[in-house]
């Protein structure tokens, strides 16, 4: 973390008042002077159920986030407290707590969606928070995940089936690991009989019911939600701390009071988010600082208050308009001091003032165009970990691994391939990236290959050929394509030098000629006045 900041405390980062989400200004500074990359962690949970106590414990303190010992919910919006990473150096770990879901008092969960949908956007670890068993109202209760197709969406222009859970993909890119924290946990971690662990017990409250009815769909699609769009899962059970009547001096007992397992649990669980919970990471491998996490805060409140959905792809997208923006600023500054150290004016002739200023021209060019390749990259190696993840799952599942299988996997990689080149906006580095990405497969699909007994040996041998041959083909088109976009960015500089040299040629020109122009008013000027008057 940044010397200069000191959080002694959490400050409110969104505020809700009156049904209406608004930004603070004073935390968006906070995040604003934070350069390093953040792990965000955001808990959420009905209003009531200690997820305060969690988090303060994981800023280290006992108090802090605010507990309220009453049935009144506290806290308001979402609230940030940003603390130096106590396992990751260089790092800083950005805790928000959210205002209780479903306190009676608001009068709908309008709001209630769109907190928990801004915890999701926001962190890189998203914890639920529940009283007691995993049972179906603790699932009933949890359809704020269900709400998530209709409140969010990962492009700027989305497919008609977009909205379908199934068509999950897109949102697994960006969404937080989920760690569910069960309360109050009085039964033994058992089914069917069998000794569970608390994961074990998270994965058999997951599973789906078989059914086509109303009431199985009901049951599933909560289920469905959280196994769909959540990459990596964990669950933590914590025994009741201490007996009902204290639990509203929680914050002010010290761990010997409470019940040592209960400690324990909150200490393994502490643990795990500070060894586990990941660096906040955009589409494309883009590490969030504090900047980043404000611009991120910024266009999803924005987007909530003009009545649109939230877009992830539109987030990036403004983040790197902010960034490129800034980094245009720079580099004009910085071209002007180069300049200005560089240059004694008045050089003795134009030759040397251009050269000068082509030295400075040439080396911002070749920084935004590494810019500019390394955005394509990003935004290439980010689609196909999307598209082709599907495929990869299919092949570790053994899909494929059978009679014919083959012929269905080149099939299934071709489809893939024309919808990765469908794709818009991939930039220059698209086919690189691609057969990259498709030569480090090779050795699965020989695999596969290999494997499949409904091809014989003859026929193999000519399929390793055609591959060799196809692989050699894209090899050669991709170094063909990089010998023209070198030619291209080659005759580019040379035409904008040209441009330059010319542009500068002629206000030199103007110049001069407007030079003449004074001088020369200045002369008819000063001899009219030395001229003899007559009478």
């Amino acid at each position: 973390m940044a010397p200069e900041i000191h959080m002694t405390g959490p400050m409110c980062l969104i505020e809700n008042t009156n049904g209406e989400l608004v930004a603070n200004p004073e935390a968006l500074k906070i995040l604003s002077a934070i350069t390093q990359p953040v792990v965000v962690v955001a808990i959420v949970g009905l209003y009531r159920t200690g997820k305060s106590y969690l988090m303060n414990k994981l800023a280290g303190k006992n108090k802090g986030f605010s507990l309220g010992s009453t049935v009144k919910s506290h806290t308001k919006g979402i609230w940030m407290w940003c603390v130096p990473h106590p396992k990751k150096p260089e790092h800083t770990l950005v805790l928000l707590d959210t205002e209780g879901l479903g306190d009676v008092k608001k009068g709908d969960n309008q709001n209630d969606s769109w907190i928990f949908a801004l915890a999701v956007l926001l962190s890189s670890t998203f914890v639920y928070n529940s009283m007691g068993t995993i049972n179906q109202q603790a699932m009933d209760q949890l359809y704020y995940v269900t709400e998530l197709t209709h409140r969010i969406r990962s492009k700027s222009s989305p497919d008609e089936n977009e909205n379908e859970v199934e068509d999950s993909a897109d949102f697994v890119s960006f969404f937080p690991d989920f760690v569910w924290t069960l309360r109050d946990f009085s039964l033994d971690l058992e089914a069917d009989g069998q000794p569970l662990t608390a994961d074990e017990y998270l994965e058999y409250s997951l599973k789906l019911t078989q059914g086509t009815s109303e009431k199985d769909k009901n049951f599933n699609l909560p289920r469905l939600c959280i196994r769909k769009f959540f990459p990596k899962k964990k669950c933590f059970v914590f025994d009741l701390p201490i007996h009902h009547r204290k639990l509203a001096q929680l914050e002010k007992l010290q761990d010997e009071e409470l019940d040592p397992e209960f400690v324990q649990q909150v200490a393994d669980f502490c643990s795990y988010i500070f060894s586990n919970s990941k660096t906040k990471t955009l589409s494309g491998g883009i590490q969030v600082n504090g900047p980043r996490l404000e611009s991120l805060v910024l266009t999803y409140i924005d987007a909530i208050s003009r009545g649109d959905l939230p877009c992830m792809e539109n987030a990036v997208l403004a983040l790197a308009q902010i960034e490129n923006s800034a980094a245009v600023q720079k580099a004009i500054a910085h071209y002007d001091q180069q300049m200005g150290q560089k240059v004694q004016l008045p050089t003795e002739t134009l030759q040397e003032l251009l050269d000068l200023h082509r030295a400075q021209l040439d080396k911002k060019r070749d920084d935004f165009c590494k810019q500019n390749q390394e955005a394509s990259s990003d935004r290439c190696s980010a689609l196909l970990q999307v598209i082709f993840s599907p495929l990869e799952e299919e092949v570790k599942a053994g899909i494929y691994s059978k009679p014919g299988g083959y012929r269905l996997f080149i099939q299934k990689l071709q489809d893939l391939e024309k919808k990765y080149y469908e794709e818009p906006r991939k930039g220059i580095q698209a086919e690189e990236i691609l057969q990259t990405y498709l030569k480090s497969k090779e050795s699965v699909t020989d695999a596969i290959l290999q494997t499949d007994q409904i091809l014989t040996e003859k026929e193999k041998e000519i399929e390793v050929e055609r591959v060799k041959a196809e692989s050699a083909q894209a090899s050669a088109k991709m170094v063909e394509e990089m010998q023209i976009k070198y030619q291209q960015m080659m005759e580019e500089k040379e035409k904008s030098y040209q441009e330059h040299v010319k542009q500068l040629t002629e206000k030199m020109e103007r110049e001069r000629a407007q030079l003449l122009e004074e001088q020369e008013k200045t002369l008819t000027s000063k001899l009219q006045m030395e001229m003899p008057l007559h009478s």
